[in-house]
């Protein structure tokens, strides 16, 4: 049997790029389904090639890890930026979520009056510009080294942020910019679910800056789909696609995976599964007990896909908030990725749409199947009529092939209920997953893991996986 250096189970985000940093190696990678990315991924249906989640791929630029990982993977990305990040259609107010911090504020004034709008936006963007200069950036256990790097870290984040790393999003909103309106308060929780996975009544200062600055960097749609990125990235490596990890049993100094089609050993494994997931993939009680210790996050996604037959020329991405929940969701907005009128793989069929929201994951998993079709189309619908009433030169005809997506969908796919990790909190602080794990050769990487988050913050945990792993 052959012996791998390094096997990656997961072609997600932190999968593929981990993969990439390492293809010098005798590197494998495998995927459950046939599309690569996971959460990220694109998919075929009804002719059409839809994203399976509507989000922004950011942070492809200088001094930012994922520029940086793509460059060292030798892979130059087909993008082109987008003028405006987000466009955000609140109660008929338009605020475009720009680069132009002057133009920014403008609107921001327009929408919600407030005398100190400029000098908490300054210091969002302040805060974010900071934390991407950090040298030190780290964040591991079960070595003395990896002990020396993380202390070295927080001795530098202190430093920078030493007031903003325990200090509450919600009081610092209320110390500077007063007792704020509802509609400006959902308008900032609205952004922090998207990126962060949470609202500021629960995260520190540090992390509201990053979730909310992100527009004030470049921001870019992908031609040909998000998934493109993962094919770009594993172009010239061992992939094994639709070819799932049943079990993996760890012999002495070595791992090996059992799939239904073979069996592999490897001196090294990296597991881009969800951190909740990974119990079930060993027999080893040592192993099933490490990763028990880490709670289910249950927040995971509605998605509605479909064609839009329209000549209106449309932004990228918009996010609609809206005054009451969406119903079967914890969210009373959501965010709408519209592919490019010139991609001809993405918009061969008219503007390929992903609309995603939050919810949670034990609820369509715990009803009944006439339950769940009857609720699917309720949150469905409500959806698409309100995506419909924001857009006034768009009509319901102009929709077809429509589908949704719930936790289940996500599990049958891409082997995960969940979307997205556990945010970076006042409670969690200290008590994050780690890449490393107590066992040799055992590593973990993606959202489930520091840091988290998106491509930024899920680049972050690979820089720090990949020292760990060629250290």
């Amino acid at each position: 049997m052959k012996l791998y250096d390094l096997a990656v189970v997961g072609s997600g985000i932190g999968g593929s790029m981990i993969a990439s940093l390492n293809k010098d190696k005798n590197t494998i990678i495998f995927e459950k389904d046939k599309n690569l990315g996971g959460c990220a991924s694109t998919f075929k249906r009804y002719g059409s090639y839809f994203n399976a989640g509507a989000t922004t791929f950011v942070g492809y630029e200088e001094n930012h890890p994922i520029k940086e990982i793509f460059d060292k993977a030798n892979y130059k990305p087909d993008i082109t930026k987008s003028d405006i990040a987000i466009r955000i259609i609140q109660n008929k107010k338009v605020i475009d979520r720009i680069k132009d911090f002057d133009k920014f504020i403008e609107d921001i004034n327009k929408a919600y009056p407030n005398k100190n709008n400029k000098i908490f936006w300054q210091k969002i963007k302040d805060i974010d510009e900071k934390f991407w200069q950090l040298k030190k950036l780290y964040y591991s256990k079960y070595s003395l080294n990896a002990y020396i790097k993380t202390i070295n870290s927080f001795i530098e984040l202190f430093f920078n942020f030493n007031t903003y790393i325990f200090k509450s999003a919600k009081s610092f909103i209320k110390e500077i910019l007063g007792d704020i309106s509802k509609e400006y308060q959902d308008f900032i929780d609205a952004q922090l679910l998207i990126t962060l996975q949470t609202t500021s009544k629960e995260i520190t200062v540090l992390s509201l800056a990053l979730g909310l600055a992100y527009p004030f960097h470049d921001v870019f749609y992908v031609n040909g789909g998000m998934g493109s990125l993962f094919e770009g990235l594993l172009n010239d490596i061992d992939l094994k696609r639709k070819e799932q990890i049943v079990k993996i049993i760890k012999e002495k100094d070595k791992y090996r995976l059992i799939s239904k089609k073979d069996e592999y050993l490897t001196s090294n494994i990296v597991l881009n599964s969800t951190i909740y997931d990974c119990a079930n993939l060993f027999e080893d009680k040592e192993i099933q007990k490490y990763y028990q210790r880490f709670s289910f996050n249950n927040q995971s996604a509605f998605v509605v896909n479909f064609n839009l037959d329209t000549n209106e020329d449309l932004l990228h991405h918009y996010q609609i908030i809206l005054d009451k929940k969406i119903p079967n969701t914890i969210s009373n907005s959501f965010f709408i990725s519209f592919s490019s009128k010139d991609d001809k793989k993405m918009s061969k069929n008219g503007y390929s749409v992903t609309i995603s929201t939050h919810t949670n994951a034990s609820y369509w998993e715990n009803i009944n199947k006439d339950e769940y079709i009857k609720q699917k189309a309720l949150c469905e619908n409500f959806i698409i009529d309100s995506f419909v009433e924001h857009f006034e030169n768009i009509n319901k005809k102009d929709i077809i092939n429509i589908s949704s997506a719930t936790s289940k969908t996500f599990r049958r796919y891409i082997n995960r209920a969940n979307c997205g990790g556990n945010a970076i909190t006042l409670k969690n602080i200290f008590q994050l997953p780690s890449c490393t794990t107590p066992f040799k050769g055992l590593y973990n990487v993606g959202d489930t893991i520091f840091a988290g988050q998106g491509w930024p913050g899920i680049a972050i945990g690979v820089k720090v996986l990949n020292e760990e792993l060629n250290g």
